[in-house]
């Protein structure tokens, strides 16, 4: 039975259809809706004769909420604060004043917190008055959401109302994971440092590096930032990909010819002295370790890195190492298929594009080239096993897939008709 969470901002009327679903489903006899009865149902009762307000009271408790009308007010609340209705935001705290303190979106695990955190968020100054007003006390949390959706006036606010307080190298956290700009900025101007007392970096390369946003230019500028307040990075050609820096790759071409031929350990491209983790910690789609380095732009939206490593001769049909057990051995191809850029152009509705494949193509990509894989997600994306995919083609690979909010239709349009198949 999966677990239910509400979306950030939750419609009221389609959980009162999921409710009317829920019911149908347990009158019917279906095992899942039958489960969530027997699980969130205080009672023990017949789901044949269950009610609408049975199905509501166990819909409520699915997604954490003690009952019907508290999911209600939830949804109500958090209406109000994206329309930044204050009034009606005052009415409901007022009417249910244990609603200051407890997660706008009910469930605990909810990183958009309490009211004011969650108005925060959104940047509804006026709206967080209010709340500070009827007692509201998530300075802390409501800082940092700001922070990290890149809200740089209410942070201000925030901050000055906290005691101006110097921040630490953990605020800037929260804008590493968005690839905001413009919250690192103000975490820098504000006094987080990116270099303890040791000497040792402590800004959050790792976060900059693992966080499932794609946006490189937004990347590109806060790894600099964190450079020119004192941080020193690995002088490495992985990481001035992760830069940006095409004079630092020219450089390290001049100093080693081969370096468009050589594939790239996963430590390397991941470095755990940055405090970087495992393959599934760091978020990516079609595996990267022993890639080169035009697959790591696919995955990283890197297009002017591509275009220039393909202009000095990249072989566009250049190998992922394999392992020892026979996995490995892609192409820059299947990147395109399986990626995490794919992920958020699914989730974003478009635009749906594939100019990395078409890029790969025109350069003689071949579209049959056949892989092996092993993959398993970020628990993030929900529970997830190692799986094995062998012998695939970059379609096949696309097919086989699992997790298909990663898998890029476009692409796999596109290489099919230049011949691809299964």
């Amino acid at each position: 039975m999966p677990n239910r969470h509400l979306p950030v901002r939750p419609d009221l009327e389609q959980l009162r259809h999921q409710a009317k679903d829920l019911l149908r489903a347990a009158h019917e006899g279906d095992e899942s809706a039958l489960a969530e009865f027997a699980e969130f149902h205080p009672r023990e009762i017949d789901p044949a004769q269950a009610t609408l307000a049975d199905a509501q009271l166990v819909l409520a408790r699915a997604y954490q909420a003690q009952s019907w009308p508290r999911l209600v007010h939830a949804c109500e609340l958090i209406d109000a604060i994206w329309r930044d209705d204050v009034d009606a935001v005052r009415e409901l705290v007022i009417k249910f004043p244990d609603m200051l303190r407890e997660h706008a979106l009910v469930r605990t695990n909810s990183h958009w917190g309490p009211p004011m955190s969650y108005a925060a968020n959104l940047g509804r100054d006026r709206i967080i008055d209010a709340l500070l007003e009827l007692g509201a006390s998530d300075l802390e949390t409501a800082v940092d959401r700001a922070t990290l959706q890149g809200k740089v006036e209410t942070a201000r606010r925030l901050h000055r109302r906290l005691g101006s307080p110097c921040p630490t190298a953990a605020s800037l956290g929260g804008p590493a994971y968005t690839l905001s700009v413009e919250g690192t900025g103000l975490m820098l101007e504000l006094g987080a440092p990116v270099v303890g007392p040791d000497g040792r970096g402590v800004a959050p390369v790792d976060v900059v590096l693992e966080s499932d946003s794609r946006n490189p230019t937004a990347k590109h500028a806060i790894l600099e930032m964190y450079v020119a307040h004192g941080l020193e990075l690995p002088d490495t050609p992985v990481m001035a990909l992760h830069r940006g820096r095409l004079d630092l790759l020219e450089q390290h071409l001049r100093r080693d010819p081969s370096l468009l031929r050589r594939t790239f350990a996963f430590s390397e491209i991941y470095p755990p002295e940055l405090g970087c983790h495992d393959e599934v910690l760091a978020t990516h789609g079609t595996p990267l370790g022993g890639t080169t380095l035009l697959h790591m732009c696919v995955d990283y939206d890197e297009f002017e890195i591509a275009r220039w490593l393909l202009d000095h001769g990249m072989d566009v049909n250049a190998r992922a190492d394999m392992n020892r057990d026979g996995f490995g051995g892609h192409t820059a191809l299947f990147n395109t298929v399986v990626s995490q850029p794919a992920f958020w152009m699914n989730h974003h509705g478009g635009p749906f594009e594939a100019a990395f494949a078409l890029l790969l193509l025109d350069q003689g990509a071949d579209p049959n080239v056949r892989a092996s894989f092993r993959k398993q997600l970020h628990p993030g994306y929900g529970t997830d096993i190692l799986r094995e995919y062998r012998d695939v083609t970059p379609l096949s690979w696309g097919e086989r897939f699992v997790h298909k909010k990663f898998v890029s239709e476009p692409a796999m349009r596109c290489i099919a008709g230049r011949g691809g198949h299964s």
